[in-house]
């Protein structure tokens, strides 16, 4: 029992998980998980080890092998009956709260790896689809990724320390690109799907795009057509949100076009996506913070900038949902339905009398396209953090929908041809 007290503590540790943390996702006290842990408890139930297990997201046996086959390599999720079951499969890196996997596996796909470092994220993560995301990437080897049809993955934008005028595969070493780029070259995943933030094209001064390009073109040998920014505005949800997008599709499958998605006709307003209830007094803003805000916006102004608070028209759509840099506050919304104006937080000053308020965690998820259905189980600070940072779900589903269709496409001709 003392090796499998010790197996829980680094398969624990390797998920990024706190002892406490553990407990809230297992359902066993705090109590038993470090006295199991220290070695003071060392006659755990059964019940108690499958709750650890699945809290985990790893066999019971795995919990009992010797420490230097741990040490080789911390196992991956089970695997689930919807991903035996799938179309395609792929792997979600830098995966976030999951925003790339809900639009694939609504094609379809089958969801074989996930990474995440974030603990808030992984705790997101694990609640919607049932599985702890692996943690840092840069920690885990290539060749422990299992096989997969797409590879997708949302990484920072990060600039490189090119000798030439155009870098390749090494000088990338350094950056999170470098790790999707190395699992790529090992795995020859039919196709990719990279996103990245409007700025990402002209990053210092369009040498970070163009070594990416030159390494997925040439030195690992993929059809890149030129990427393309798309607006999520475009594709069902009110929220001017522009990102780069970049697919990818190995060479040998003879692929030489793709079209990225056109914008949907379906149009979509704030007002569809406000709260139907009455929200919590706590999302309105106190009259002291909107003196404050209508200041720094007039000061700003006076100097020519459009910085500012901003408060966004029902029928129209949303500004791009951010983490800091006065992202909530750059969409407020008017909703006069509060009657009861006793402050559930510490303010200064009362709660305006002008309705004015802060949207919802549950308002940008919907922004983003993830359905009520999705759970939020972090404090709204975190909430706000994590959509904030997720994609846009329609768009990257419409996006999805023709790598995976033009993958097939190409298929069913060479069966025909064959």
């Amino acid at each position: 029992m003392q090796q499998l007290a010790k197996t829980i503590q680094i398969v624990r540790e390797s998920r990024q998980f706190t002892q406490k943390e553990l407990a809230e996702l297992s359902g066993v006290k705090y109590s038993t998980i470090t006295k199991l842990e220290s070695g003071v408890y060392t006659n755990p139930t059964l019940d108690t080890i499958v709750k650890i297990s699945n809290a985990l997201e790893v066999k019971i046996e795995h919990l009992v092998q010797t420490q230097t086959e741990l040490d080789l390599f911390i196992p991956p999720p089970i695997k689930s009956s919807k991903v035996l079951n799938s179309k395609f499969t792929f792997i979600d890196l830098f995966a976030g709260i999951g925003g790339f996997r809900i639009a694939f596996e609504e094609l379809g796909g089958g969801c074989v790896f996930s990474s995440e470092w974030d603990k808030y994220c992984q705790k997101t993560y694990q609640v919607n689809f049932g599985e702890i995301p692996h943690g840092d990437i840069t920690k885990i080897s290539e060749k422990d990724v299992p096989d997969h049809d797409v590879l997708t993955a949302g990484f920072p934008c990060q600039a490189f320390s090119i000798a030439g005028k155009r870098g390749g595969f090494n000088d990338t070493r350094g950056t999170l690109f470098f790790d999707v780029a190395r699992i790529i070259k090992e795995k020859r995943p039919k196709a990719f799907f990279l996103e990245n933030v409007k700025g990402f094209a002209n990053h210092d001064r369009g040498r970070t795009l163009a070594t990416i390009l030159n390494v997925l073109r040439n030195d690992l040998g993929y059809y890149v057509p030129e990427p393309q920014i798309m607006n999520a505005k475009n594709f069902g949800v009110p929220q001017n949100r522009e990102r780069v997008f970049i697919a990818g599709f190995r060479n040998d499958l003879g692929i030489n076009e793709f079209n990225y998605p056109k914008p949907v006709k379906q149009t979509v307003k704030v007002k569809d996506i406000l709260e139907e209830k009455v929200v919590a007094s706590k999302y309105y803003l106190s009259d002291v913070y909107m003196n404050s805000l209508r200041e720094h916006k007039k000061r700003h102004e006076k100097k020519g900038n459009g910085f500012g608070y901003e408060i966004i028209d029902s029928n129209g759509i949303a500004n791009a949902i951010v983490v800091g840099g006065m992202g909530r506050e750059r969409n407020l919304v008017i909703d006069d339905r509060l009657i009861d104006f006793t402050p559930t937080t510490k303010i200064k000053g009362e709660i305006n009398r002008e309705g004015i308020r802060k949207m919802t965690p549950r308002e940008w998820a919907r922004l983003q396209g993830f359905p009520d259905t999705f759970i939020i189980p972090v404090s709204d600070a975190q909430a706000y953090k994590q959509f904030g940072n997720s994609v846009a779900v329609p768009a990257i589903k419409a996006m999805a929908k023709q790598i995976i269709n033009i993958i097939n496409k190409n298929e069913n001709e060479k069966d025909n041809n064959g």
